[in-house]
């Protein structure tokens, strides 16, 4: 596709008289290309060039080669192969080679060892710069072993090489001719081994020009002469010029002693040494300033060259208006500056340039357009293409012979270069070597068509270059192999060769050629139209102007297969040149009918470097496959995959310009396709869109006028021979294309796979809208060609598209064919459910739409919004409604897809003498048809925290429903009082279910399309009731009791059946022990809580008992009760959730003190919430052990208050002559009657409602008023208002006038009016506001008062005495006569003793063991089936400690000891004076003041000996280990003795004489008890 010299490179000819190349070469050609050039242009910033790829050519090359691009850049090479000579064939998908081979060893060898190159003759430059090619760079490369040769003939034949290759200018400011040919030079100085150059250090001493220090020093110790001058310094001085500015223009490199062959190496050593030896630092720092020169002398070179051009080029500007001005001169000097750009890399400054004579030339059209003159614009080009004249020439002999197809007679012309180029003309229709442009543009024979197309293909060429696409990049790399395969085998390389790196390609690059390519074919097409009408004018110049302005209609027709099919091969090469595996297409939806590839197919991509995304498109359409699985809305959503989505491949989308390359592509692809529909259209083969059915237009616009007067009629023209042979292929050229023309199949398959790759590369490039609408065109084909399996695969995934897109008529069109196809494939269930379904809910949409639109106010405004007609929809309905009948599963749509306007009409309404109810529906039918429903029902719900609660209402039969509005009455004969909400609505319609389902969400009305959809209901005075209640008599030891009373009200009840169940968690109903209350007994029953009645007259009730548990304690419980009775008016159901406290009103705290004979009880009866109780009564009831005393009782109910409790002390003796045995009652129960303030108020307030309201005609909402009005009662009052009523006696209802109570009675509002129009809910609130005026304060009945009856309750609480093995009495007797101060006696008050004086007492112990009543049993230390004997009937060893604090009491005698107690007896369960102890005590006083007795501490002494010989001497543990514990009843327990000090008169000093100057003690007398005085 380029010219051999159209890369990043530059020609660096090299002269080697010596044949010392192919020593350089193996350490020269790894270190290229050149990388990191940049370059400082004059005229903006610095350009930096990454790659230079540099082309070692030996001098004498012929550079005139460059204008045959076949003929290699070989002085011996022309002529060799007659093949390489010739043009090349170009396939249009590879590239040509890149440049032209350096010579082998062979060819330098052949050169002689003078220094004058070959042909060292001045060639003939060119008049036109841009037509030339010359190095950039000549290097000589010079081999000199020692100073003598240089001396003798080294020296003097550089001069003669630089004399002759240099021109006289150089170094100064050159000519212009020679500034476009600028170059530079240098000479390198190749050193080999074992040479007196190769012992001498590279330089003698200070610095080189231009040269740095680490390259010209020597790392090495050398014992070279300082006065004497190396080789490399004489050659500097000698070719170097002395100015400061000057170019270093000599390098030396250094082969060393392995990288030389054995047999050119020198023989001889030189004799004297000089002790320097190159390292191999030394060595990489000269190759790096040899590449460092390298980069400088060619970048100085391109510098000049630019600047003469860009010199040149504004001169030829310049004389543009002057005659004699040419644009084909002009366009070859400019173009030399770009492919000057484009050999050094700059590929962006090239473009530009080309793009600037890409704007010139339509410039000079133009100018010459409107001058009418074309030489005296620019110069004239040829007015058509020779290539396009004989190739419509050709095309227009066949249509003459009548033959569609090359025959036989014409495969020998087929081997003719015409014949071949013209066969190539279309498959490679955009190449700049496909002629040789440059010379005809130079020579003014290129037409316009050619001018144009050799500018679109270098612009091409370089796009493909800054794209890295992969034909540029193989050929720089396949040139970079072709340069390391030159090095001589067997010499190792000096440096490795770079490892080429793997670009990725630039797509946004690749997009613009694309761009390009998009607007280059319109323009280029209109130019062969041009050209080969000019062309076959110029062939028929007897013809008149008439004839040649008017084109037959078979010129007409190879013009447009000729455009047709260049056109479509320039599409076709671009999206082959922009491939890149970088572009992840998804995989192809279509799929061969019969499993096998087309006959013709477009190039596919490479194969995907990456994995394939997961898409919407990966879902293959195959015959005798179903359509995939229906989503929840029918058609998949936007952005919705109706496949999975792995989430494979979304990071490849992000790459830079991945999407608007693959959008480019698709938009090549689908110009090919329109170009392939035209072909098309002209043969009768149409994509199908003109058979689609039309909906919303009538048939008017479908007749043609037809004139009424005979004598204007025309007479009828007969046929045109010519019209059969209007269609031809004559012309095209383009295989594909011809070959998709042949038949209809093969264009259909064609047409097919355009589309699907436009499809597949708008998917990647998110172009959603394309790719909906090429899916439609596949969907539209497939269904015009009968395959409707694919058809309908592609109309359910495009379908939702275009209905969001706002085209509802079309995408009604598409479900028409949708439902055809899906009808044809005997796809009942989804004709039904997909395609009918989805059809009438559109047209239903656009109804609605009218609806609205009408409804809107419109001044001076006409809508232009098209709507469906009713004929165009009407028998669809039918249609569904009949096959659904064949489904096996029920069809169900959405209500609101076929209706709207969907309310409640007025209030609930009941039936007068039945527990039933009745609502009106209403709702508008946007259906054209009217059908019949079956059954139309509806769901009501109320969230109660119970748990949901539901009720049906349906009609009672079926209902015809119009279009328009209908009103349809629903009726339940279930009642549950709430608040409830519409949630279901169903439209049963043959076998199709029209539903409405409520959002879980609270209901918007702004958004639901059901405009009131809540709805209250209530019980009636006189209907069904059910009421759960605690039982008022409670006990403890047994399972609790809930009481269900149901009455009938007005209902004759035939059968009942009542069912109980539990709505708390962790609630468990004992229904297997549930009884019937009363005389009324279930007929039947079960433990599940049903139980069935028969016949129960009205206004009757009976009661249902049953215990319950729970698994934690709750404060209250409820209940479902659903009760199914039948009357003679029908079956009626009735639910309830009641729910009732069952947490205990009251606790009770028991305080026990145990004595020798009696136990004393204290109970603490207290209120367990905020509600004050009334204590009627209480009772200790006794067991067969013991029996309970008590005290007078109180005179009248006792109130415990919150913070106020009552106590009650019960006496609780042992009954004499009882005896403990296995079935002996130890039990106790107390039984406490009692009532709470707040159920009495509770009951005041509804006993005081139902009375006034017995006396209006409000009487049948009693229970709705009660139960308003008592649950602002129960969350109204707070304690202090409870303690107050009590206090007070009285209930002040004035809390209740701040409700308001004309909204508290929803759903009562608009309908019932019994009293001059004024509604239910505000009469229920006058009647409220009435109450509370009359009833101000409410008194509390007197509970001592006979005639009310309270609502008392009972608890019996079990009371269990704690089984005391041994109750000991400890009591300290004083000893009498006691010998007292004051001679107190100890039986009238406390004995009153002197500090220190001895004090005899005795230390009196007695137990019993009538409280111990625990049995016999096991004990789990004890063997296996071995039972411990109780432990009164083993005798027990106890210790006894006393004990005082120190400071009070200093104890003698026996303060400590062990006593036993005999085993028990029935006659011997308390000591007696001889088992009772008595231990005498030495007791003194230590300190004055009230002091308590000493405290006496009796334990049980463990494993006693006793214990041990009682349990047979082998269970002295496990006895130990199971005794009771024991308690003491110490009788001096706040008892007190008084102890005073021991004086009787005692003398003080008043003065500050005593100690810390208070008074002093000066005698002190003790008392009379022992006679004596003390003095101080």
């Amino acid at each position: 596709m380029e010219q051999p010299f159209s890369s990043s490179k530059v020609t660096v000819e090299y002269f080697d008289p010596h044949d010392v190349y192919k020593l350089l070469a193996p350490g020269l050609i790894p270190r290229l290309p050149l990388r990191d050039l940049h370059w400082q242009s004059h005229a903006g910033p610095v350009r930096s060039i990454h790659t230079l790829h540099a082309e070692l050519v030996p001098a004498g090359t012929d550079y005139s080669a460059v204008l045959s691009p076949g003929i290699p850049l070989n002085p011996k090479a022309g002529g060799s192969n007659p093949a390489e000579t010739s043009v090349a064939r170009d396939d249009g998908f590879q590239t040509a080679i890149v440049g032209g081979r350096a010579p082998s060893t062979d060819q330098i060898e052949s050169i002689g060892a003078t220094l004058r190159p070959p042909n060292a003759g001045k060639e003939r430059r060119h008049q036109i710069p841009g037509l030339r090619r010359t190095p950039y760079l000549k290097v000589l490369l010079v081999r000199c072993d020692d100073n003598e040769t240089y001396k003798s003939s080294a020296r003097a034949e550089i001069r003669e090489w630089i004399k002759t290759n240099t021109p006289a200018s150089h170094g100064k400011q050159g000519s212009s001719a020679e500034n476009h040919d600028a170059f530079e030079w240098l000479i390198v100085h190749v050193v080999i081994p074992n040479t007196v150059a190769a012992t001498q250090p590279r330089v003698s001493g200070g610095k080189a020009p231009d040269s740095s220090s680490d390259l010209t020093k020597s790392s090495s110790t050398s014992f070279f002469r300082g006065g004497a001058s190396t080789l490399l310094d004489k050659m500097r001085s000698d070719f170097n010029s002395s100015s400061k500015s000057a170019v270093d223009r000599v390098r030396q490199i250094r082969i060393g002693i392995n990288d030389v062959p054995y047999d050119l190496l020198p023989r001889v050593v030189p004799a004297v040494p000089t002790g320097y030896q190159e390292t191999e630092q030394d060595s990489e720092n000269a190759w790096a300033d040899l590449i460092v020169k390298f980069k400088e002398l060619i970048l100085s070179s391109f510098d000049t060259r630019v600047r003469q051009y860009e010199e040149d080029i504004k001169e030829r500007e310049g004389k543009r208006g002057l005659p004699g001005w040419n644009f084909c001169t002009f366009f070859i000097l400019k173009e030399g500056l770009a492919r000057g750009f484009e050999s050094v890399g700059l590929v962006e400054d090239a473009l530009v340039v080309y793009d600037e004579l890409s704007v010139g030339l339509d410039a000079i059209i133009h100018e010459q357009a409107i001058a009418g003159s074309a030489e005296a614009h620019g110069g004239a080009l040829l007015d058509y293409t020779e290539e396009l004249k004989k190739l419509a020439q050709r095309a227009l002999n066949q249509v003459d012979r009548g033959r569609m197809e090359f025959d036989d007679e014409e495969a020998v012309d087929l081997q003719s270069g015409e014949r071949g180029q013209a066969d190539n003309f279309d498959k490679i229709p955009i190449s700049p070597t496909k002629k040789p442009y440059r010379e005809l543009i130079l020579a003014n024979n290129v037409s316009l068509f050619d001018f144009r197309c050799y500018i679109f293909a270098r612009q091409i060429s370089l796009l493909l270059r800054l794209g890295n696409a992969w034909s540029t990049r193989e050929e720089l790399l396949a040139k970079l192999k072709e340069q390391q395969e030159l090095v001589p085998r067997g010499v190792a390389p000096r440096a490795p060769p770079p490892k080429p790196t793997d670009e990725s390609e630039n797509l946004s690059q690749l997009a613009e050629i694309c761009r390009r390519a998009l607007e280059f074919v319109p323009s280029v097409s209109l130019l062969i139209s041009r050209d080969i009408v000019a062309a076959l004018a110029s062939a028929r110049p007897d013809e008149d102007s008439r004839q040649q302005d008017s084109v037959d209609p078979v010129l007409s027709e190879v013009i447009d297969n000729i455009v047709a099919s260049f056109a479509f091969s320039v599409a076709q090469q671009i999206l082959a040149q922009t491939s890149t595996k970088a572009l992840p297409i998804p995989p192809s939806t279509l799929a061969p009918a019969d499993g096998h590839e087309p006959k013709a197919s477009i190039p596919e991509p490479k194969t995907m470097m990456h994995p394939a995304r997961t898409t919407s498109l990966h879902i293959r359409s195959q015959t005798g496959q179903g359509l995939p699985p229906r989503s929840p809305g029918v058609f998949p959503g936007p952005g919705r995959s109706s496949s999975p989505d792995n989430g494979v491949g979304d990071a490849f989308y992000l790459k830079t310009g991945l999407e608007e390359l693959a959008a480019r592509r698709a938009e090549l692809y689908t110009l090919s396709r329109n170009i392939l529909d035209e072909c098309g259209k002209k043969r009768g083969w149409t994509d199908g869109w003109a058979s689609v059915p039309i909906v919303g237009e009538t048939g008017i616009a479908d007749m043609e006028d037809v004139s009424l007067d005979d004598s204007d009629a025309k007479p009828a023209q007969p046929p045109n021979p010519d019209a059969a042979l209007q269609v031809s292929v004559a012309g095209v050229d383009n295989e594909l294309l011809r070959t998709a023309l042949d038949n209809k199949d093969d264009f259909y398959r064609l047409y097919e796979t355009l589309t699907d790759k436009a499809l597949r590369h708008y998917t990647v490039a998110s172009y959603h809208n394309s790719v909906e609408a090429n899916m439609a065109d596949l969907a539209v084909l497939k269904f015009h060609l009968g395959e409707y399996q694919d058809a309908a695969f592609f109309f359910y995934r495009c379908i939702p598209f275009f209905g969001e897109s706002g085209w509802s008529l079309l995408e009604l069109s598409m479900l028409i064919m949708y439902a055809r196809c899906l009808k044809e494939l005997r796809k009942l269930d989804d004709y039904v459910s997909k395609a009918l379904r989805q059809l009438l809910s559109k047209a239903a949409g656009a109804e609605r739409d009218r609806l609205q639109q009408k409804s809107v106010v419109r001044i001076g405004l006409m809508s232009g919004t098209k709507f469906p007609e009713a004929s165009a929809i009407s028998g669809f309905l039918g249609d569904m409604l009949t096959v659904s009948k064949s489904l096996d599963k029920e069809v169900r749509i959405p209500l609101v897809n076929f209706f709207c306007d969907v309310e409640l009409e007025g209030t609930t309404a009941y039936d007068d003498g039945q527990d039933s109810f009745s609502l009106t529906l209403s709702l508008r039918s946007l259906l054209v048809d009217e059908f019949e429903a079956q059954k139309i029902s509806m769901r009501i719900t109320s969230p109660a925290a119970s748990g949901s609660r539901e009720i049906w209402l349906q009609t009672k039969g079926p209902v015809t429903i119009k279009p328009g509005r209908n009103k349809i009455g629903l009726q339940s004969s279930v009642l549950m009082a709430g608040d409830y909400q519409v949630d279901q609505i169903r439209l049963s319609a043959s076998n199709v279910l029209l539903h409405y389902e409520r959002d879980v969400q609270p209901v918007d009305r702004s958004s639901s399309i059901l405009k009131n959809p809540r709805v209250t209901l209530y019980q009636r005075a006189h209907s069904l009731d059910v009421r759960l209640k605690c039982t008022k008599d409670v006990r403890l030891d047994k399972n609790n009791t809930l009481d269900l009373e149901v009455s009938t009200g007005w209902n004759t009840i035939t059968s009942c059946e009542v069912k109980i169940r539990s709505a708390t968690g962790g609630l468990r109903l004992l229904m297997g022990e549930a009884t019937a209350i009363g005389l009324r007994q279930p007929s039947k029953r079960t433990d599940s809580g049903s139980f069935e009645f028969g016949n129960i007259p009205a206004e009757s009730s009976m009661t249902i008992r049953f215990p319950f548990t729970v698994e934690q304690d709750v404060l209250s419980v409820a209940v479902k009760v659903e009760v199914n009775y039948s009357t003679d008016r029908g079956n009626f159901t009735f639910f309830k959730t009641s729910s009732v406290p069952i947490s205990l009103a009251l606790g009770v705290n028991v305080q026990d003190v145990f004595k020798h004979d009696a136990l004393f009880s204290r109970f603490t009866v207290s209120t367990a919430s905020s509600s004050p109780l009334r204590l009627f009564k209480s009772e200790l009831q006794g067991s067969d052990l013991f029996e309970s005393h008590f005290g007078v009782p109180p005179s009248r109910p006792i109130l415990v208050f919150p913070k106020q409790p009552a106590s009650l002390l019960y006496k609780i003796t042992r009954k004499p002559g009882s005896s403990l045995g296995p079935k002996t009652k130890k039990t106790m129960y107390l039984r406490l009657h009692y009532s709470v303030v707040r159920d009495e108020i509770g009951a005041l307030v509804e006993r005081t409602l139902r009375e006034d309201l017995e006396a209006t005609e409000l009487q049948g909402y009693s229970k709705l008023v009660t139960a308003k009005v008592l649950t602002w009662v129960q969350s109204g009052l707070s304690a202090y208002d409870l303690e107050k009523t009590v206090l007070l006696g009285e209930l002040e209802t004035g809390f209740l006038a701040e409700v308001n109570w004309g909204k508290q009675f929803p759903g009562l509002e608009p309908g019932g009016k019994p009293q001059g129009g004024v509604s239910v809910a505000t009469q229920l609130a006058g009647f409220i506001h009435e109450w509370l005026r009359t009833h101000p304060t409410l008194p509390l009945p007197d509970p001592e008062s006979a005639a009310v009856v309270q609502p008392t309750s009972s608890i019996l609480i079990p009371v269990d005495i704690p089984p005391i093995t041994v109750v000991h009495t400890a009591d300290i007797w004083f000893q009498e006569p006691l010998d007292s101060v004051v001679g107190a006696d100890l039986d009238t008050g406390c004995p009153t003793v002197c500090i220190n004086q001895l004090v005899p007492a005795t230390l009196h112990l007695q137990w019993t063991r009538i409280w111990d009543t625990a049995v016999a049993g096991g004990s789990a230390a004890a063997p296996q089936g071995k039972v411990t004997p109780p432990i009164r009937s083993l005798d027990l060893e106890f210790s006894y400690e006393l004990t005082a604090p120190p400071d009070t009491w200093l104890l003698g005698g026996r303060r400590k000891g062990h006593f036993v107690i005999p085993a028990a007896t029935s006659d011997n369960l308390s000591s007696t004076p001889d088992t009772e102890a008595d231990i005498p005590l030495l007791l003194i006083p230590l300190r004055e003041g009230w002091l308590p007795y000493p405290s006496v501490e009796i334990r049980e002494v463990r494993g006693s000996g006793a214990a041990g010989e009682a349990a047979d001497g082998g269970g002295s543990a496990s006895t130990a280990a199971n005794h009771g514990h024991c308690e003491t009843d110490c009788r001096n327990l706040g008892e007190t003795v008084h102890v005073i000090a021991d004086r009787a008169k005692v003398t003080l000093s008043l003065d500050a004489s005593g100690p810390g100057g208070g008074p002093l003690v000066l005698e002190s007398e003790r008392s009379g008890l022992s006679g004596g005085r003390v003095v101080v």
